[in-house]
């Protein structure tokens, strides 16, 4: 420990103490010239971009040529045609809501699958149009429908598919997430993806191509592909049908590449359909009631 006195005298040989009259303002001097500096430069650079946004605005106002490259380039997909008079629905199954409830409501999701029965691609192709029917983004219609019906390929999609659930199941699914699926008594194996004759694969188009090669963005695209694939649920639940609705999680490249679909499109659900089985079971499950899902004001 230092004594008072050597503390003075250590004080009194310091060389910054002694001229801290001369440092403390040169000092000061450098650190306000350094924020000057940093403000001025700041400030150039603002009014530096402030000036070619004003001057790219006023050539585009200005010459024709840009104009007419702007124009060009953000056409309608859609040709602009005057609107036609609605005409009011000319179909329905009943004016209660009641009919159609009841179908909904029979529907359940379906794992077992009848092998050897029938199914005619004429009722598919009926179901896909009323999908097609779906509103989408700006009527962008961003939706693929593949129906697979050949058993080689969907023998190789459940190979895809298996190979990744055994994966998806022991070591990417948290064990909360397992654990919920248990009372539905799911696992790896999918039996399903060859038993039904029919395995609909629905991608959605997360852009598409103009005629001229450019890109069309596709808005909404997941969500207008969501609402066709629930048309399409009731459409083949209308025509006696069953069907599963799988996302087959980290499949969707190695699928796509299997049925050499383009970049643009993602796999977005996966539908085997066909009949149940005899023998099927499914799970005693109770849905919500109105008042669990509806809120009036």
């Amino acid at each position: 420990m230092f004594t008072f006195t050597e503390l003075r005298l250590l004080c009194a040989e310091s060389i910054f103490l002694k001229y801290s009259g001369y440092f403390l303002p040169l000092l000061l001097f450098i650190l306000t010239k350094y924020v000057w500096k940093r403000f001025a430069c700041s400030s150039a650079n603002a009014a530096r971009i402030q000036k070619e946004v004003i001057d790219t605005s006023n050539n585009i106002q200005t010459d024709a040529t840009n104009d007419e490259i702007i124009e060009d380039e953000y056409r309608p997909h859609l040709p602009e045609l005057e609107h036609v008079a609605y005409r009011g629905l000319i179909e329905w199954l009943d004016k209660s809501g009641d009919k159609f409830f009841k179908l909904a409501n029979d529907r359940r999701s379906i794992r077992k699958f009848a092998k050897n029965k029938h199914v005619d691609i004429e009722v598919i192709e009926k179901c896909i149009l009323a999908a097609g029917t779906s509103p989408s983004g700006a009527h962008t219609e961003p939706w693929t429908f593949c129906v697979i019906q050949d058993a080689l390929i969907k023998q190789e999609i459940r190979e895809i598919i298996e190979a990744e659930e055994y994966l998806n199941y022991s070591q990417r699914m948290s064990r909360q997430w397992t654990t919920d699926l248990r009372p539905l008594k799911t696992d790896f194996i999918k039996e399903y993806l060859t038993d039904a004759p029919y395995l609909i694969i629905v991608f959605k188009q997360v852009y598409g191509i103009r005629s001229d090669g450019m890109k069309q963005q596709h808005y909404y695209n997941e969500i207008s592909v969501s609402i066709a694939t629930g048309i399409l649920l009731c459409a083949l639940q209308s025509a006696g049908l069953n069907s599963l609705v799988t996302t087959p999680l980290n499949c969707g490249p190695a699928i796509r590449n299997l049925l050499n679909r383009p970049q643009n499109e993602k796999l977005l659900v996966l539908l085997p359909v066909g009949y149940a089985a005899d023998d099927c079971c499914v799970p005693d499950l109770q849905r919500k009631s109105l008042n669990d899902i509806m809120v009036t004001y």
